[in-house]
Order: C-alpha cells, then structure tokens, then sequence
C-alpha cells in the first residue's frame, strides 16, 4: 500500500510541478498578444506593423523612463546538447526588449551581465547552464549561423524561465532570418482593464491576434502534459492498487484465522455481528492508513529533486520539481483507506458470519 501510494503522489506532484512552474511563469498583470489560432509562442507570428499598433494601446503602464512596460519578443527553438550524456534537446530562444526585464520581476541577474544591445551576446536561465554544455559564462554557443558569448546566468525562481536562453531580439531576428516577431508582452496600467483592451484588440481589422493574461497563457502551456502525467499516473496507479488490495486481504484473511477463538468467545459473550464487522474493518483501515502516511512520507522526499522533461505544448525543455500539495495528501490518503477498505471487506464479513460452536472449538 505504501509503495503505491508513494507511485500514485509521485505523479501527482510532477504534474502539480509542471503546472505551478508554468502557472508561476506569468504575471496576472501582463497581458501576452500573439497570433490568432496559435497554442505558443514558437507557432505564433506578429509582424512589425501590428506591434506598433499594439505598443498604441493607452492601458499599457508606463515605466521610470516615461516609457511603456512592453516588449516585442521572439520565440524559436535549436537543439543543444546536454552535460553528461550528449544528448540533444530542444530549449527556447527569447529575444528580448529593453522592457523585458522590468515586465518579469522575479527574473534576476545572478551572475555576469547583460547582453548589450546589437552584440551577439547571450545570458542563460539557471537549468540551461547547469545542464547544457557551453552555456556558462565566458562560453561560446553556436546557432543561427553565428557565435554567440554567454555573459550572464539570471535566474529566474520556480519559472519556466529558468529553461530558456534570453538575447537582444533584433540580432536574433536577423540570425534566424525572422521578420516578425512571436509576441508583445505589455503590463497593464490597472489589472482589471483587460477586457476592454483586449475587446478593442481583437476586434481591429488590421491585427489578426488574441490578447491574454500571461499567468493563463502559460497555465494553458501545461495543461496537455499535466492531463497526460494525471491519466498515466491514475492507470498505473489502478494496477498497482489491485496486487496490493489482494495483499491487505491476504493479511486480513490471515488475521481472521489466527483469531477464531477469540471470535467466537466474543460472539459467546453477546457481541453481535455488526461488532466484529466493525473491528476488522478498523483494523483494515488502518492498516492502510498506516500504508498511506509511510507512502506520503517518502513521496515528500522527491520535492529535493528537479528534473526536465520536453513540454508537449512548446516542445522544449522544461526543467520543474515535484510539488507536494493538501490536495495531494487528502487524494493519498483517501487512496491508502480505499485500499484498505476493500480489503479488508470480505475478510471482516466472514469473521462476522462465523458460527459460534465452530469458532469455539478453535479455542
């Protein structure tokens, strides 16, 4: 019971850290403009034209330098090759604006500088340099056709941020032969404005675009992997759940047959059925709440670890942790006493129907 209940949290908690790092990837004040139709930023297009008519809007904040909170951004794909195993994986490529930094607060520098504008410099989230060869600092990465130099590592807190490479979007653009942009990124002067920009947006006849929150653009970015991980986490769960329902009602059979005597002197001294039912089925109960809380406590361990996967929704590398959650506990634990509960059902009605004569000659 415990090992599958440890299995069944496991997977509950690698598709609670998909979607909290993604989900925690946006900010409920930033609202992402992509193309219409288009489920990331890799397949989304916005030329140059429907950028600056977008960078019109009046509810877009306005910065320290009098200037509004947006940034045109690009999104494109390469293929690096990891520390350790040489294996190649996908990983975002962000180019950025002057205003991409303001706009994502929990983005910080941790170590070097940033790109300077119009160089072919680079600075690398926390997962990519430390699993990706060439990416720390002073290193040389090579895509587009160019050398780019890694002059800083930012990091970028439980976000999915932490995965991508960020440089200046103009010469990225120009190396990937790019003319439009993948999206503009604009922080709302107040939250609560969306509907109306995005209204008047979405309805101008010279943008074929939509308009979203960032926290929900990137909610939606993990719904099709955390749907997949929950389906296969609940069927290998079932399985496993049935070998260790028939071992709760081995034990529990075993359990009646070595208290026979002691059944039937209970039933000599007037205990009726439905108590002797009840006492196996605690005992059932707790057999696999005891299972339940040893599986919690071991699955509570993987919150050390970070592994990365490839997001089904952009195709790259997403770097994430296990996230233990209440709702996992209570979906554990409810698990642990379902098991124990039809285990233990059986066993504890043939305890109860015991004829008394029978069960006393065991004595």
């Amino acid at each position: 019971m415990a090992l599958v209940v440890f299995v069944f949290a496991a997977i509950l908690m690698l598709a609670e850290g998909l979607r909290k790092t993604l989900v925690e990837t946006g900010s409920y004040n930033n609202v992402v403009v992509i193309r219409k139709g288009s489920n990331s930023e890799v397949m989304s297009g916005v030329s140059r034209s429907q950028a600056s008519i977008i960078e019109t809007q009046s509810e877009a904040a306005i910065g320290a330098d009098g200037q509004a909170l947006l940034a045109k951004e690009m999104v494109v794909l390469i293929t690096l090759p990891k520390k350790g195993t040489n294996a190649s994986s996908n990983v975002v490529i962000r180019g950025i604006g002057a205003s991409s930094l303001a706009l994502r607060p929990q983005v910080r520098l941790a170590e070097g500088r940033m790109p300077r504008s119009g160089l072919w410099e680079i600075i690398a989230g926390r997962s990519i340099a430390e699993r990706f060869k060439g990416s720390g600092v002073g290193e040389i990465l090579r895509f587009g056709m160019r050398d780019w130099r890694v002059v800083g590592i930012f990091d970028a807190g439980n976000t999915g941020f932490n995965s991508e490479i960020w440089g200046d979007a103009d010469q990225l653009m120009q190396a990937f032969r790019r003319t439009v942009y993948s999206s503009v990124i604009f922080k709302l002067r107040d939250p609560s404005g969306l509907e109306g920009v995005k209204e008047r947006i979405e309805s101008d006849p010279r943008l074929t675009v939509e308009a979203k929150r960032e926290n929900r653009f990137y909610a939606e970015q993990s719904e099709r992997m955390a749907s997949f991980l929950r389906i296969l986490g609940t069927t290998l769960t079932i399985i496993f759940s049935l070998g260790a329902i028939i071992g709760a009602m081995i034990t529990m059979y075993s359990a009646v047959a070595t208290r026979t005597g002691e059944i039937g002197t209970m039933r000599a001294l007037g205990f009726k059925r439905i108590s002797i039912l009840g006492a196996f089925m605690i005992e059932a109960l707790l057999l696999g709440l005891i299972g339940g809380c040893l599986g919690l406590f071991l699955a509570s361990f993987l919150q050390l670890f970070t592994i990365s996967t490839m997001n089904f929704q952009t195709f790259s590398e997403l770097a994430f942790s296990f996230t233990l959650t209440l709702g996992i506990v209570l979906q554990g634990m409810g698990f642990s006493l379902i098991m124990g509960f039809v285990g233990g059902v059986l066993p504890a009605a043939r305890a109860s129907r015991m004829n008394i004569v029978d069960a006393l000659r065991a004595v």
